[in-house]
């Protein structure tokens, strides 16, 4: 669980709190967060209560969108913070294009995935 800046809060655009990813995801808030704690999800704490969200394009039907856990990793493994690794995630990329993260929704993880590990070259 991370803060995040005003930058990378207006890049991600919708948020869900961890009862809401629960319902969507037809788990017990206590899975999402050792979903958090294990690092397939990113969490960050947002308005005035401070409420765990996640990024609403994280949540497909019913599952966490495919390839988001092991881009997830990758970004991890290179290094980045989770706030660095949602600012990376939600800024544009005119050659994929669109973001990282709507491509991963749209189901092209294979270029996203090999596009993060290219980053700890």
């Amino acid at each position: 669980m991370t803060e995040i800046d005003v930058n990378t809060d207006t890049l991600v655009g919708s948020w869900l709190t961890l009862p809401d990813v629960a319902e969507r995801l037809g788990v017990e808030v206590t899975r999402v967060r050792q979903m958090v704690k294990e690092g397939q999800l990113i969490a960050v704490r947002r308005g005035e209560n401070r409420t765990l969200q996640v990024p609403e394009e994280f949540i497909g039907e019913g599952k966490i969108v495919k390839g988001l856990v092991g881009t997830l990793t990758v970004l991890k493994d290179d290094g980045f913070s989770d706030s660095e690794a949602l600012e990376w995630l939600f800024t544009p990329d005119p050659s994929l294009p669109g973001t990282p993260a709507r491509a991963l929704a749209e189901n092209r993880g294979t270029e996203v995935k090999r596009r993060a590990q290219a980053l700890a070259l």
